[in-house]
């Protein structure tokens, strides 16, 4: 005879539904905060209660049994549900005191944020700022965050965006790094360095083919996909790279190089779920980080 699901324990259900999409119990645990035995127990919990065997295990991890790949779409819907619970219940919240929650990449939080955040709490002391500083894509549906920095433009759906404007990315390299080989004598000459680039990440790569230069992997002498180390490489000398202008601009180890060729700009987007985009503390705090971020685009055209 089957078990009863308790309609409230939702999170056997999130559990089992992090697993499924991670294919392990080690990764599903960085995603939720959650230890692996804790992740292994609600499993075992939700099989006992269900009659039924969600997972095997295999040398790469844990695949779905049938049953298991049949309860993935009623869990992402009962997780649509949860969410959606969660945002329009929070979205009533008439206070302009509480916790927003802001996700952004490392390089804006490192440079960007702090300046703008400790204006936010001379004017605004009620509010408490949480700040996420990760290259990652957070899911604003979920609530991973009240809403993200995003330098590209969010494509999905009941998300509120507003576009800020467009930071320039510069070519760059320490100032130790031109005086042992030479300055960039254009374009021709990009072959004849060495450029710090990204480990899997493909954005330069892609870069460099747009303006007409194939490149692979191997030309990157030195490759990191973090970016404040990746930045960090730029300035002690290990090759010419990119940055933010702003950033490049700011630092007086590192020299702007005019190469010859066009770089693309980088956009900058505020986004929201709409449920809590008008919530009074997170419209405040939009306003404001809206208007911080605003200089770097006037002052760096």
């Amino acid at each position: 005879m089957a078990h009863t699901l308790n309609p409230a324990d939702w999170s056997l259900i999130q559990a089992f539904l992090m697993v499924a999409e991670e294919g392990s119990l080690s990764g599903a645990a960085r995603k939720l905060g959650a230890s692996q035995p804790t992740l292994g127990r609600q499993i075992k919990t939700l099989e006992h209660q269900l009659s039924a065997s969600l997972f095997t295990r295999q040398a790469r991890g844990l695949e779905l049994t049938q049953t298991g790949a049949a309860l993935v779409a009623p869990a992402r819907a009962m997780r649509d549900a949860m969410g959606q619970i969660t945002l329009t219940a929070a979205g009533q919240s008439a206070r302009m005191s509480g916790t927003v929650r802001i996700t952004a990449s490392v390089m804006t939080s490192m440079y960007h944020l702090p300046d703008i955040i400790a204006k936010i709490r001379l004017l605004e002391p009620a509010i408490s700022i949480e700040v996420v500083a990760s290259d990652d894509t957070r899911n604003l549906l979920y609530r991973e965050a009240d809403f993200a920095v995003r330098m590209y433009r969010p494509t999905q759906l009941d998300l509120v965006t507003q576009h800020i404007g467009n930071i320039p990315l510069t070519i760059c390299a320490s100032k130790s790094y031109l005086a042992r080989m030479g300055p960039l004598q254009g374009a021709a000459d990009l072959m004849h360095h060495d450029f710090v680039g990204y480990d899997t990440n493909p954005a330069l790569i892609d870069g460099f083919r747009d303006i007409g230069i194939e490149v692979t992997r191997d030309f990157f002498k030195v490759r990191c996909d973090d970016h404040a180390t990746y930045w960090n490489l730029v300035r002690a000398g290990c090759g010419i790279g990119f940055a933010q202008g702003s950033i490049a601009k700011d630092d007086l180890d590192v020299m702007a190089i005019d190469a010859g060729v066009a770089i693309p700009s980088l956009p900058v987007w505020l986004v929201a779920h709409e449920a809590m985009r008008h919530t009074p503390r997170i419209r405040r705090v939009w306003e404001l980080l809206s208007e911080g971020l605003k200089p770097l685009i006037a002052v760096h055209p």
